[in-house]
């Protein structure tokens, strides 16, 4: 069997196998060292960008960005390392291409629509947003998709396209936020009363901002309750936790002051010399 491979005739066959081996080796080597390599420049790329203050949202985009194009000027470097000729390897990269296009034509308005939030930056890393109803946390803007990180702990991940063709509400750009409850007094109560009740508990509460001046406004007289509109600003911080001890220090101390918040309930009235029972439903009159 070894004389039978080693014959002259087969040759021409061993130092074909042997130089196919070799350029695969050399091509698997540049492959390996490639992908390392275009790793770390892009690491490199966004600590040097860093350096100059850039903004972390820029840095993330074109960190991956750079990375994206590197791997694919190795995987052209490859390919012509293994003799494919690059003229026509250009052309089936052509071909290629205008039908993946055509075929991920949302993948490809997803990338454009990634560049405009970078480039307008209507949103960026850190700011807590709400997107197509869907609050969170940004924390990165990819080349397809935006990552965002929910008030439970749960990754958020928004299409490009889709955040900049719906509406969004940036939570962050101020350093404050505005309170607002609606809550309903029994019509036999005193506003007066319960404004000034509704402001003690305000002003009691460190976390609650002293300029804009909170406020409590008489918002509708709607069919069954006084509805009062308690208004004050927090920081962005303490939003949530501050309206919560608000609405629950508020119902208590309005239960102190004999301010009732009526409720939902059935009225029967029952007709004397009749069979007949009425039944009333009360509105919503929170």
């Amino acid at each position: 069997m070894m004389k039978w491979l080693f014959a002259p005739e087969h040759a021409h066959w061993l130092t074909l196998g042997a130089a196919v081996a070799w350029a695969l080796l050399k091509a698997l080597i540049l492959l390996v060292a490639g992908l390392k390599l275009a790793a770390w420049l892009a690491k490199l790329a966004g600590k040097t960008m860093q350096r100059t203050r850039m903004e972390i949202t820029i840095v993330q985009f074109l960190q991956r960005v750079i990375l994206t194009v590197l791997q694919i000027v190795l995987l052209l470097a490859v390919v012509q390392l293994l003799g494919v000729p690059m003229t026509s390897m250009l052309a089936l990269l052509g071909a290629a291409g205008l039908a993946i296009g055509l075929a991920l034509k949302d993948s490809l308005s997803n990338i454009a629509s990634g560049v405009m939030l970078v480039a307008l930056r209507p949103i960026k890393v850190g700011d807590v947003v709400t997107i197509h109803a869907v609050t969170g946390t940004v924390e990165a803007i990819n080349i397809f998709q935006t990552r965002l990180r929910g008030s439970d702990n749960q990754t958020i991940t928004l299409p490009n396209s889709l955040i900049t063709t719906d509406s969004i509400i940036n939570l962050t750009p101020d350093t404050m936020r505005r309170i607002e409850l609606v809550i309903g007094i029994d019509y036999g109560d005193d506003i007066d009363v319960a404004r000034a009740t509704a402001l003690e508990v305000i002003h009691a509460d460190a976390r609650v901002l002293s300029k804009p001046t909170p406020d409590v406004l008489v918002y509708e007289l709607a069919d069954s309750s006084v509805k009062l509109g308690i208004r004050c600003y927090a920081g962005n911080a303490d939003y949530f936790g501050t309206k919560c001890d608000l609405t629950e220090n508020i119902k208590k101390a309005f239960d102190r002051n004999g301010i009732r918040v009526p409720f939902p309930q059935h009225v029967v009235h029952v007709n004397p010399g009749s069979n007949k029972t009425i039944r009333l439903t009360a509105p919503d009159q929170g």
